[in-house]
């Protein structure tokens, strides 16, 4: 197990002037936001001071070097072989997103997601002129699934995008082959558009292997768009840089009409940091799996020792704790009660969609001793029969 993930002091991570550590004051413990608390992989570090080293600082320029790292790292990590010449450099994958609804879509046009889901899916298809559509996945004994016969419902009432979340925030899960193949499937059948976030990609834990939409062959490449980006793996979501893939002539003459400006927005030091993150970070990455793989081993036995009633599934993707506290019977939302009694900042689950309430998501990207005391503050706060 390496060990320098876990030196992480919480004097120095409040040094740091990110959302993360500047929103709350200083006696509260942040875990609400997808962001780690882990030094910078090397590679992707020392890519960074050479940049600033040479005044590299520049608007960002559309990068062969980004593509070829990618398509690589696809490949040796996916199986996937994609063509550098489908990748499209956006600023963030929601705001790839958006611009696509804009250029693919018609007013009002329904859009499916599969609630419990990251919360920006419901404000960004608003902003883009389109209506949300739910297809809730289930929740059952051995976690959440598709619904996918309440997806094809969907798709038989008229709905034109299906905007695709795997690996999922915020359950975590990471969905098999054959359920996206059936997507597929569904997709052609009724003509649907599928935008696939596969941001966290790069975050399939031990057991669990992430499938690329557009791996599953011309069927799905035909009609998909699929959003990538070393942001999460490599925590590096404020440097402004992530990717938009296509596969298929279709689906490039759409990417083409996306605003000549979207590159603007994109930040040049996010392009030399992802480029070195997807071609020489891979080794990082690979430890760093390993100490997520045990946080969320350890996160099952501190609620187990301090809060059973709490309801987890250990994540098979993602650094994101799904946690129903629902049995707790609190005098409020969780996320507020344990803000105000334990000083901890959680994800509020009701954003994530109605059937949040009586939820958290809790981010687990940290040392075992921090994680420790946030489940700790967890336990001291909820009250303990007379």
């Amino acid at each position: 197990m390496p060990t320098s993930f876990d030196d992480l002091s919480i004097d120095e991570l409040r040094r740091r002037s990110s959302d993360k550590w500047r929103k709350y004051p200083a006696d509260v413990l942040p875990a609400f936001v997808a962001e780690m608390d882990f030094a910078l992989a090397p590679p992707v570090a020392a890519a960074l001071r050479q940049a600033v080293g040479r005044s590299d600082t520049g608007y960002a320029s559309p990068s062969d070097d980004l593509s070829r790292a990618l398509a690589t790292f696809a490949a040796q990590r996916f199986q996937w072989q994609l063509d550098p010449a489908g990748v499209v450099l956006i600023p963030d994958v929601m705001v790839g997103i958006t611009e696509v609804l804009r250029v693919a879509t018609a007013p009002d046009d329904g859009v499916v997601i599969n609630p419990p889901v990251y919360p920006p899916f419901y404000t960004h298809i608003a902003e883009a002129g389109c209506r949300v559509v739910e297809a809730p996945l289930v929740n059952g004994s051995d976690g959440y699934e598709l619904d996918l016969a309440a997806l094809e419902r969907a798709f038989q009432d008229g709905a034109r995008v299906y905007l695709f979340c795997n690996p999922h925030n915020p359950t975590g899960r990471v969905f098999r082959r054959a359920e996206m193949e059936r997507i597929a499937e569904l997709a052609a059948t009724y003509d649907v558009l599928v935008l696939s976030d596969e941001i966290h990609a790069p975050l399939a834990l031990p057991g669990a292997q992430h499938v690329p939409f557009l791996s599953l062959g011309r069927r799905a490449a035909d009609r998909t768009i699929a959003f990538v980006s070393a942001t999460k793996g490599w925590n590096i979501p404020g440097l402004k840089c992530a990717q938009a893939v296509v596969g298929s002539d279709r689906m490039r003459a759409v990417v083409q009409r996306l605003p000549e400006e979207l590159i603007a927005r994109v930040g040049n030091l996010g392009v030399i940091a992802s480029t070195a993150a997807y071609r020489d970070g891979v080794t990082w990455l690979d430890d760093l799996l390993l100490v997520l793989d045990r946080n969320r081993r350890l996160m099952g036995e501190l609620l187990m020792e301090q809060l059973p009633a709490i309801r987890y599934q250990p994540p098979q993707g993602t650094y994101l704790a799904w946690l129903d506290c629902r049995v707790l019977n609190l005098p409020r939302e969780p996320v507020e009660f344990f803000l105000e009694h334990g000083r901890v900042a959680l994800g509020p689950g009701p954003k994530f969609g109605s059937s949040g309430a009586g939820f958290v998501r809790m981010t687990m990207g940290t040392s075992a001793g921090i994680l420790r005391e946030i489940v700790e503050r967890m336990s001291a706060a909820v009250p303990r029969p007379a």
